[in-house]
C-alpha cells in the first residue's frame, strides 16, 4: 500500500520536531542522551502518529495499542513523541532532567500519562510486552503491544528468554523493533565483529521462531509498509530490523559513539538546530521556576580515566 503524500509528509514533519525538541531539552537541561533518541525519532513518529491505536485524551483506554520502550535511555525521544501526540504540553519537555520533573532519565509511568512501562535496566522491556501479548491472548482482546528494543541490550540473556517464550505462545500480538544503529555507548561497530552488539540479527530472530521484517529505520513508507507486513503473521511474534545511524538528523552526531550522551555548546545547538530543519522552539511555562541545575558526577582524575 503506498503512503499518501500528505501522510508522509506529516510523519516527517513530527520526526523532525521530535529531534528539534530532543538537542533542545538536552542543551537545557545540561545532561541527557541524544544518539539513540535521534536514531529512534522515525520510528517513534510511525508508531504513533500512523501506526498505533491510542487516544491521548484518555491514556489508559483498556483496548489502547501498548508500546515499551526497552531502551529506556532513548526516554527523551519518545517524550518528544508524546508530547507532539498530545499526551502532555510541549513547553513541558523544557522541564526534562529537573528533579521535580515528569520527564526523567527513564521513564517512569507511575508520573506521565502515555507509559506503558517504566524501563532502564536494560534487557528488561520485552518480557514485558510478552506479559502484555500474553494477557491480551488470554483476556481475548484485540490490542497489539509495540517493544522498541537497542542491539547493545540483546547481548542480555532476558532478551532472548523473552524471545523463547514469545514464539512458545505464536503472540502474533506483539510487534519487537529493533533500532539497530551498530553502536553503543564505548563506540563498537558492526565491521568490528568481536564487538558488535548483536551480528547477523535477522537470522538470529528467525531462528528463534519469529516472523522478521528488515528495513530502513529512517525511511517512512519503508517503515509503514514494514508494519502493515507485520500484520499478516499469523502464529509468530514480529521483528521488525529497523536499520538506523545512531545520532540521525544532526552532521556532527552521526555515528559517533560521543554523542551517546552529551551536553551540547550553545554553538553545537545551533548547528544541530540548523541541520535537523523546521522551526520549532522550545518555550518553557512562564510559571516555570528558574533551573537550578542537576546532579553532576564529580570530574574523574586523569590516573583513573581509561
Amino acid at each position: 500500500m503506498s503512503l499518501p503524500a500528505t501522510r508522509h509528509t506529516l510523519l516527517l514533519g513530527k520526526a523532525r520536531d521530535a529531534r528539534r525538541l530532543v538537542v533542545q531539552a538536552v542543551h537545557r537541561a545540561k545532561a541527557g542522551h541524544l544518539g539513540g533518541p535521534l536514531s529512534a525519532a522515525d520510528v517513534l513518529a510511525v508508531l504513533y502518529f500512523h501506526e498505533m491505536n491510542v487516544v491521548p485524551e484518555k491514556p489508559d483506554w483498556e483496548n489502547r495499542d501498548r508500546f515499551v520502550l526497552s531502551k529506556g535511555h532513548s526516554a527523551l525521544g519518545l517524550y518528544a513523541t508524546l508530547a507532539l501526540r498530545g499526551y502532555f504540553p510541549i513547553s513541558e519537555m523544557a522541564t526534562f532532567d529537573r528533579i521535580d520533573s515528569r520527564l526523567q532519565g527513564h521513564p517512569d509511568l507511575t508520573r506521565l500519562p502515555g507509559l506503558d512501562m517504566s524501563t532502564g535496566s536494560l534487557g528488561q522491556g520485552l518480557s514485558a510486552g510478552v506479559g502484555m501479548a500474553l494477557g491480551a491472548k488470554l483476556l481475548r482482546k484485540d490490542f497489539r503491544t509495540y517493544v522498541m528494543v537497542g542491539d547493545g541490550e540483546c547481548q542480555e540473556g532476558q532478551i532472548w528468554e523473552a524471545a523463547q517464550v514469545a514464539a512458545r505462545y505464536g503472540l502474533d500480538n506483539l510487534v519487537a523493533i529493533l533500532d539497530y544503529n551498530r553502536l553503543q555507548q564505548y563506540g563498537w561497530r558492526i565491521d568490528d565483529r568481536q564487538h558488535a552488539p548483536i551480528d547477523e540479527p535477522a537470522a538470529k530472530w528467525r531462528a528463534f521462531g519469529w516472523y522478521v521484517v528488515e528495513t530502513d529505520g529512517h525511511d517512512i513508507p519503508s517503515l509503514c509498509e514494514a508494519f502493515d507486513q507485520a500484520k499478516y503473521s499469523v502464529g509468530r511474534p514480529v521483528m521488525i530490523v529497523a536499520h538506523t545511524v545512531k545520532g540521525k538528523g544532526v552532521s556532527f552526531m552521526e555515528n559517533d559513539p560521543e554523542w551517546h550522551a552529551k551536553t551540547l555548546s550553545d554553538e553545537q545547538l545551533a548547528h544541530a538546530l540548523e541541520d535537523i530543519g523546521s522551526d520549532l522552539m522550545l518555550e518553557p511555562d512562564p510559571g516555570l521556576p528558574p533551573y537550578q541545575g542537576h546532579f553532576a558526577m564529580p570530574e574523574i582524575p586523569p590516573a583513573l580515566r581509561w
